[in-house]
């Protein structure tokens, strides 16, 4: 513990485990003074629902809430109906846990919460109900009520006493990214440091940047937040989606040009120096952003047919630099709105985003598929095992393969986590027989059963409460809550825990030996189908000609990286490479951009220029591995001998611009374009 921490700070895990356990046994006492029928739902829903931060635990009690009544109405809907045929019902069950799971993988933000409750909680209900169709309404009316008061009480204790705010959370991380970048970014207008440093930092920032955005999507459900710093911390996040791919594109410039060429251009050395001071300076120590950009406005040159290569990448990285002054300084200035707690609204940036939304996200449609067939089957399997021995209390394997196989699905390899939620289960089974049929017998009052769940309870609140236990924690304190089934009267039987137990651990063996068979792939073949959605989004974006969608384009592609990066030692090395330096998503951004500077250029030009597109499109749709085919830099070279000679200023420095940064991106060791015969050097 570090002293200088306050105290709050420094036992916030301890404080968490506490508040957790007077939230459940809160919601146990009111749910047993309502009389509801089970009463340890709402304890172990508790459990379920509470987050460190009151943000995260306000959204997934919002979204639990949800997914519970979508759940129960479909639950309502299936059993009645389909009772007298239990295979159809199985089957419709299986179908559903699937349907919904497959929507929660796609969805892939907290809101993907609704959906994998809306699957499992019909398995829950539906499966222990099967007996007595009749009161299927009321047991889905009373889940609901369960879930619902263990929700209410989590979140009033969490947004109550001592609560922890979503937003300095996410600041912080914000506030340490931007210094993170502000000194990749100075070492790289230096050029200090080894290639692997700046690597090593190009990957932590875009790894970074995605757990900001996991973390940040709790704010809008925190109460403790300013609407204004939510929406200045969405600024800010937007321009760190491109602060990223920029910095990326001034150290590979800065490569193409050579140190040789910067000691011949000594004013553009000097502009790099001052900008790198400029960049870590305080806001009150550094000159303005507007005498930056008009140093770097001075040393643009005007682009025509006799432009050398040197010059074209000279004003392409004049143009990154300005957008990195642009960006610098928007983030500065939205940080200190924050700060002063200011409406974003009064602050003049520079940058302005085409599309204006949120960034789009990774989806496998595939993966996603296989993950939903597997659990539908898994839950198959128990029902045909479970009606075919009419074992009484089978029930409960079904229930628990759907929601192993739901838990786990988003995990690189489901199979190891539902392994190891069964090995932590067989330890709640232990605990809880202990429990049931040593200490709960001797007791008669209310307040001696707290003091005895305390210890257990406060040790399992303390392993959520820590990021490396969260997932062991959970699982026991769930599982000890609805296995011991607290009630208002004792009535616990040996035979009836350990049948109930058995069938509980039979459904997560066989959930996870069928993941294992429908899910046997592994982080390396992900990584591999990450590598290969990027190239076919940049496919895409080479074939389409509209505009507006440069930020949701960097959004999706740096989320994926950010996937990517966590997978990253199983990619060849030419692929690790191009992870390494955003190479992907620079020439995605390049595409966006040559696209854009189209609609100014002369007929003949676009048509140079959209041929090489197509022939961009198709080599990457066939991407394989290694290297780009040698026909399409001999069509870049070509729309590059275009474009240099196309009347209008404007457009053809864009297009130059764009067609400069997919030529590097794509060939960083190909000779220099040579201007006067307008083909490839190596043609």
């Amino acid at each position: 513990m570090r002293a200088e921490e306050p105290f709050l700070v420094r036992h916030a895990d301890l404080i968490f485990a506490l508040k957790t356990f007077a939230a459940s046994i809160l919601a146990l006492v009111i749910a047993l003074a309502m009389d509801l029928p089970r009463p340890y739902w709402a304890m172990a829903t508790v459990y379920i629902t509470s987050q460190p931060l009151a943000g995260a635990t306000s959204s997934k009690a919002f979204f639990r809430v949800m997914g519970t009544l979508v759940g129960a109405t479909m639950t309502v809907a299936l059993v009645p109906n389909l009772i007298d045929a239990p295979e159809l019902l199985c089957l419709a069950i299986a179908l559903w846990v699937g349907l919904c799971l497959y929507l929660s993988l796609l969805d892939g933000t907290p809101r993907s919460y609704v959906f994998m409750l809306a699957g499992y909680t019909v398995a829950l209900i539906s499966f222990p109900s099967v007996s007595e169709p009749g009161n299927i309404f009321d047991t889905a009316v009373a889940r609901l009520e369960e879930i619902s008061l263990g929700i209410v009480c989590a979140s009033l204790v969490s947004t109550i006493i001592f609560p922890r705010s979503v937003a300095p959370a996410v600041a912080g991380r914000v506030d340490a990214w931007l210094a993170d970048a502000r000194r990749l970014s100075q070492v790289v207008l230096l050029r200090e440091g080894t290639s692997e440093t700046r690597r090593a930092r190009r990957l932590k920032l875009a790894t970074d940047i995605v757990e900001i955005d996991t973390l940040s999507t709790h704010l809008a459900y925190d109460r403790l937040t300013d609407s204004s710093a939510v929406s200045g911390l969405s600024e800010i996040w937007l321009r760190m989606l491109m602060l990223l791919p920029v910095i990326a594109s001034l150290e590979d410039r800065l490569a193409a040009l050579s140190e040789e060429a910067l000691r011949r251009q000594p004013e553009l050395k000097r502009l790099l120096d001052d900008l790198a001071q400029w960049i870590v300076s305080d806001v009150s120590a550094r000159q303005p952003a507007d005498q930056i950009r008009a140093t770097i406005a001075e040393r643009q040159a005007t682009l025509d047919g006799s432009a050398s290569w040197e010059r074209i990448i000279t004003t392409s990285l004049l143009l990154r630099l300005r957008e990195l002054v642009d960006l610098s300084r928007d983030c500065r200035a939205l940080s200190q709105a924050i700060a002063e707690s200011r409406k974003i609204s009064t602050v003049d940036v520079a940058f302005h985003s085409e599309a204006g939304a949120a960034p789009v996200r990774h989806r496998d449609r595939g993966l996603a598929l296989w993950s939903a067939a597997g659990a539908a089957i898994a839950i198959l399997i128990c029902c045909l095992f479970w009606i075919g021995t009419g074992w009484p209390d089978g029930a409960s394997a079904p229930m628990m393969a759907a929601v192993a196989c739901s838990f786990f699905a988003a995990q690189d390899e489901p199979a190891r986590f539902i392994r190891s939620f069964g090995l932590w289960s067989l330890v709640a089974i232990v605990v809880v027989a202990i429990y049931l049929f040593a200490l709960v017998p001797a007791i008669s009052h209310i307040e001696v059963l707290v003091i005895a769940l305390a210890p257990t309870f406060l040790l399992y609140g303390l392993l959520i409460a820590r990021p490396a236990t969260a997932g062991t924690g959970m699982a026991l304190a769930a599982n000890t809550a609805t296995l011991l089934a607290l009630q208002s009267t004792y009535n616990a039987d040996f035979a009836s825990y350990a049948n109930s137990a058995a069938a509980f651990f039979v459904g997560v063996v066989i959930a996870e030996l069928v993941t294992r068979i429908a899910r046997g792939v592994g982080a390396e073949w992900i990584a591999n189908r990450l590598v290969l959605s990027s190239w076919k989004t940049l496919a895409v974006a080479a074939e389409r000609r509209g505009k507006r969608d440069r930020a949701e384009f960097a959004g999706l592609m740096l989320h994926r990286l950010g996937l990517l990066v966590q997978r990253i030692a199983f990619l060849s090395e030419s692929d690790r490479r191009d992870a390494d330096s955003l190479v992907q998503l620079r020439i995605g951004l390049n595409i966006i951009d040559l696209r854009r500077a189209r609609y100014g250029l002369a007929a003949t030009t676009i048509h140079v220029i959209d041929d090489m597109l197509d022939q961009l499109a198709i080599a990457c749709r066939r991407y394989a591995g290694g290297g780009m085919p040698f026909e399409l830099l001999t069509s870049i070279d070509r729309a590059l001998a275009r474009a240099v000679k196309d009347p209008n200023d404007r457009a053809r420095e864009d297009a130059l611009i764009g067609l400069v940064g997919i030529r590097r991106g794509l060939f960083p060791d190909a000779p220099a374009y040579r201007p006067s015969s307008g083909k490839s050097v190596a043609a």
